[in-house]
């Protein structure tokens, strides 16, 4: 333990967690509204601006594999600590932006503290006893949706009415806040006895080659899909990926341990991780257009951006109110059940767009079932995971399970936006995505959600005795661990 706080209360201390995974999404979504203006307000191109939410996503994406790893060996509330500080630092940076430059570095330092949801979950397993653990585990899950439902209206408001910087200097607040709580609240949880080497050629190797990897997914569409840069990058990713990996098997301390992930729970939680993130991510991209496109169309709902996310509010909070509902379904019939109805749930959401699609309450019903599923699929997927590693690896398996989903919304937003691009109208001498293209969209998301139903339905469930330290409704892989390069 680092410095522990043995008496705190454990709903101050999920309280505390789930407000901090909130702050960290409020982060995602913060300059959603600001995309159109950013040019003007920064002085750039439309394409350099569009910089600003891809500085977040490369820097989220390395970070919180190296953060997990860090909390197992560090101590999770001392790098739970240590990723505030980025994101009260980008946001400063931000906030006294008049240039693109330091916007995106800003927007970058802010990417570095999305660790904190997954080291906030597996700081739960060593803190709580077993009866809340998986409660609080679908609740901290479950926070991520909020900051993303809170974060729309909340920047389209300040857009609209106040100056763009006062969205910064908002969310620099708020992390100050979830700070000085985390140092005030939140007891420390345990870590391997000894700190040992960090692998930093593992985290440089894992960050060049996702960087690569997520550059070429999300500026494909921009560049060509066939355009030297584009294959360049995905052949980098490739060859880095690879080696890697190789490096990751053959050292003594891996920043992942690849033998861990390979076990077939773990495996496939992170295969319909992705799957999930990118079914998540797809209604996210279709239905604010829906919502904003004019009446004139003959599909869009003539709505403000301020209206838009008012209306797509209710489905964020909705994957908190059932964040106890999952816990309990989890308890009973297991995590894999959870996930597998979860999946099931987000199909039935696209499927149902086909028919509720032409209306504001139809839009709202759609998003409302689509994110119920996603909250129950949330809740279980870190329960699944820490049922089957190891409590030392909590941290670094957690994480490595966030990043899965980071790479399925990106695909998301490359195939959803190629779909949206090439199936397009022309209203008022301007090309906008056809009705028909967000049907498309809205299959190609019920499709996948029924790919993750089925690669959950394959998660295999253990029933020897619960490890005293898996998540209650967990079914742990207790298949012994494979040994280290150092012990083969």
């Amino acid at each position: 333990m680092d410095g522990s706080k043995p008496d705190a209360r454990p709903g101050g201390v999920v309280g505390v967690l789930a407000l901090a995974g909130i702050v960290a999404a409020l982060m995602q979504t913060l300059v959603v509204p600001l995309i159109g203006d950013l040019p003007k307000l920064l002085g750039t191109t439309a394409s350099d601006a569009s910089w600003v939410i891809t500085a977040t996503l490369l820097a989220g994406a390395v970070a919180t594999p190296v953060a997990g790893r860090l909390g197992d060996t560090l101590g999770k509330r001392r790098v739970l600590l240590v990723s505030v500080i980025p994101l009260i630092a980008g946001s400063v940076v931000c906030g006294l932006a008049s240039s693109v430059v330091p916007m995106i570095v800003g927007r970058g330092l802010q990417g570095l503290g999305m660790g904190v949801v997954p080291l906030g979950i597996s700081l739960l397993r060593d803190i709580l006893p077993p009866e809340k653990l998986g409660g609080s585990i679908a609740l901290m899950s479950a926070s991520m949706g909020v900051g993303g439902a809170l974060g729309l209206p909340f920047s389209a408001a300040v857009a609209e009415n106040a100056s763009w910087r006062v969205l910064f200097w908002v969310a620099g607040g708020l992390s100050v806040v979830v700070g000085a709580l985390i140092w005030r609240v939140v007891p420390a949880g345990h870590r391997t006895s000894a700190a040992g080497r960090f692998d930093m050629p593992g985290a440089l190797g894992l960050g060049v080659g996702l960087v690569a990897l997520l550059l070429a997914v999300s500026k494909g569409a921009t560049w060509g899909w066939d355009s030297g840069t584009t294959l360049g990058l995905f052949a980098v990713a490739v060859v880095v990926l690879l080696a890697w990996g190789r490096w990751e098997l053959r050292t003594r301390e891996p920043l992942v341990d690849l033998r861990v992930t390979a076990r077939p729970v773990v495996l496939l939680t992170n295969t319909a991780s992705i799957l999930v993130g990118f079914a998540m991510y797809a209604q996210s991209l279709v239905v604010p257009q829906l919502f904003q496109l004019p009446e004139a169309t003959g599909y869009g709902l003539g709505q403000s951006m301020m209206a838009m996310g008012l209306w797509m509010a209710p489905a964020g909070l909705m994957m908190m109110v059932l964040a106890p509902l999952g816990a309990k379904l989890s308890a009973a019939r297991g995590p894999k059940v959870t996930l597998s109805l979860g999946a099931l749930v987000i199909a039935a959401g696209y499927g149902s767009s086909l028919a509720l699609m032409g209306s504001t309450g139809g839009l709202l019903v759609v998003t409302l079932i689509c994110n119920t599923g996603v909250g129950l699929a949330y809740g279980a997927m870190p329960a699944l995971i820490m049922g089957a590693v190891p409590q030392q690896e909590t941290a670094s398996a957690n994480s490595f399970n966030t990043l899965m989903r980071s790479i399925g919304t990106s695909v998301s937003a490359a195939v959803i936006g190629v779909v949206l691009a090439q199936m397009t109208t022309t209203l008022g001498g301007h090309a906008l995505p056809s009705e028909d293209g967000f049907r498309v969209a809205m299959l190609i998301g019920c499709g996948v959600g029924l790919l993750a139903a089925v690669v959950a339905a394959l998660i295999p469930t253990r029933t020897p005795a619960t490890r005293a330290d898996a998540p209650a409704g967990t079914e742990p892989d207790t298949a012994p661990q494979a040994p280290s390069a150092a012990t083969a």
